[in-house]
């Protein structure tokens, strides 16, 4: 996904979030500093901070934003990034990943206790920036937010190696552990810009929404996308036994040999077959059901901000929704 107008019309934010991350990632353990901004640095689409800076934007484009308003709202991005962060941090450790975004995970890198306790630190200096700011109700939303996505990953490791995982069951893992920061980013932006109740809980479908999307073409992608695009290996899901949707539906639609081979690659993990079940997947419809799930999520986000007031702001929102799907990194 390549930067596009969503992030042109609040460009000028957009670097102030960067300059403060960055001024943030300070500390007297250098490990600490040198953890940090290697994986800020490492690319990323930075899209839970431009959400923040977008729905604040958008919740009151007539008037605009006060000074101390935006400073808020750009301490708000930083939060939100640092949380994914440090997820980051986390699930690279859990999944024993060893590339990301093109290059070396931390943990492949430095080891996983430093990973760990490098995540810790971005958690933590997270919650101290919100202090800072000093929005109780974004406190609330956060600490929320952050002990749910927490439940999401311990669902998601307790599904891996399960090849009976429903849908619903999946899509209430890609909820907690992917959409609800999203949700969180859209609702926080609204809130620092004291938009109405409706327009915040508007903003808060819309990041529901827009997460889910995302996640959903991040599950297709490790089927239909190359190492080089995606940043990580081919395939990687499938070596950790997660049940993602495409397979969850080969496993329904596809052949009875497809249904078996995908149920004992979930159940063993490995890459034994991935050749065969990539082919399954493809075969079956599963990469076009997925795909049509994803655009049906990105057309609810556009329809929760249809009463939002016509702006710029908006119109990037609603972009975004919409390359959410149309991406294959």
């Amino acid at each position: 996904m390549q930067p596009t107008n969503f992030h042109d019309v609040v460009a000028d934010e957009f670097g102030q979030v960067n300059d403060y991350i960055l001024s943030q990632l300070k500390s007297e353990i250098p490990l600490i500093e040198q953890i940090g901004y290697y994986i800020i640095s490492n690319g990323g689409k930075r899209l839970r901070p431009l959400m923040v800076l977008l729905a604040a934007r958008a919740a009151q484009p007539a008037s605009g934003l006060t000074e101390s308003t935006l400073s808020n709202a750009v301490k708000m991005a930083s939060i939100i990034e640092f949380i994914h962060t440090a997820t980051l941090l986390h699930d690279d450790v859990v999944d024993e990943s060893d590339m990301r975004r093109g290059k070396k995970t931390a943990n492949e890198e430095w080891g996983n206790a430093p990973s760990v306790l490098v995540g810790d630190f971005l958690y933590t200096r997270a919650f101290q920036i919100m202090v800072d700011v000093g929005s109780f109700q974004c406190m609330e939303i956060l600490s929320g937010t952050t002990n749910i996505i927490s439940e999401g990953e311990v669902q998601q490791l307790i599904n891996c190696g399960d090849p009976d995982t429903t849908e619903e069951s999946y899509i209430k893992v890609i909820q907690y552990k992917t959409a609800k920061l999203f949700e969180g980013a859209a609702l926080c932006g609204a809130v620092v810009a004291e938009a109405s109740h409706e327009h915040q809980e508007a903003l808060r479908q819309y990041g529901m929404y827009v997460g889910t999307a995302f996640q959903l073409i991040d599950d297709v992608m490790d089927y239909v996308s190359t190492a080089e695009e995606m940043g990580k290996s081919v395939g990687d899901d499938l070596a950790e036994g997660k049940p993602t949707l495409p397979l969850i539906y080969t496993m329904k639609h596809g052949t009875e040999e497809a249904a078996q081979r995908v149920r004992a690659a979930i159940e063993s993990g490995g890459l034994e077959n991935l050749d065969a079940i990539l082919a399954d997947v493809r075969a079956c419809g599963a990469i076009q059901y997925t795909e049509d799930k994803a655009v049906e999520q990105s057309e609810l986000a556009i329809q929760a901000i249809a009463n939002l007031p016509e702006s710029e702001y908006k119109s990037a929102l609603e972009t975004l929704a919409q390359a959410a799907v149309n991406r294959r990194n």
